[in-house]
Formats: C-alpha cells, sequence, structure tokens
C-alpha cells in the first residue's frame, strides 16, 4: 500500500510540474507575461522530466498510465486555475483516464509474481 501511495504521489507531482511549468510558459507566449515566468516554467519543466523515473516500474507502463493523470489533472487545472468548469462530458473522460491508469499501475499481473512462480522454458515437458 505504501508504494501504492508514493506511486500516486509521484504521478501528481509530475502532472503538477508539466501543467504547472506549460501554463507559465503559455503565460509568457500567449498572455505577454514577463520572460521570467518562461524561464521559471522551463526549469519546472525539466523537472517534471525527472519525477517519472522515481516511479517503481517501466518507462513505457508509466508514461502510459501518466497519460491519464495528466488528462485528468488538466481537467481540474482548467476548473480551478482557468475558471472553466468541466461538463459532465470532460468529468467522464477524466474519470475514465483515471480507471485506464489504475488498471495500468495498480492490477497485478505476471511480471509481478516471485520468480519461482513464472514458468520458464526449462519447466515445461513436451509431450511427443
Amino acid at each position: 500500500m505504501h508504494q501504492t501511495l508514493l506511486s500516486i504521489g509521484y504521478f501528481l507531482l509530475a502532472g503538477l510540474m508539466e501543467i504547472g511549468g506549460g501554463y507559465l510558459v503559455w503565460l509568457w507566449l500567449r498572455e505577454g507575461r514577463s520572460i521570467w515566468l518562461a524561464l521559471l516554467g522551463a526549469v519546472v519543466l525539466v523537472g517534471y522530466g525527472v519525477v517519472p523515473t522515481l516511479q517503481p516500474t517501466h518507462f513505457g507502463r508509466v508514461y502510459a498510465a501518466y497519460g491519464g493523470v495528466f488528462v485528468a489533472l488538466s481537467v481540474l487545472w482548467g476548473w480551478g486555475i482557468d475558471g472553466h468548469r468541466p461538463d459532465r462530458w470532460d468529468t467522464s473522460g477524466a474519470l475514465l483516464c483515471v480507471a485506464g491508469v489504475a488498471v495500468i499501475m495498480y492490477m497485478p499481473r505476471g511480471d509481478e509474481l516471485a520468480p519461482d512462480v513464472i514458468p520458464n522454458d526449462r519447466s515445461v515437458q513436451e509431450t511427443p
């Protein structure tokens, strides 16, 4: 359970860093704010690149699952920061993405069994 909570925390931190860093760059380019915001955004985005490496599983699984977290956090960011309230389809889509994250990251699978439980080619007897 501790590992799962830590993993969820990493996803949330990565999401906030990616969306927050991107938002700072957005403010500079789209809203004419200070270039210092863009530079801060760039630093935050580099930090975002580091956080997923703390996850306990392989790159493909982490980034596939993170996509769902990004969708949900983006909807929440748009609502909380930009004031764009999500409609039922935004909410439904985000919840589907979060369900996908749970399946991708936290469902038991064969590669997590003890090595002596997973059969290998030598343990399977071929019948003539």
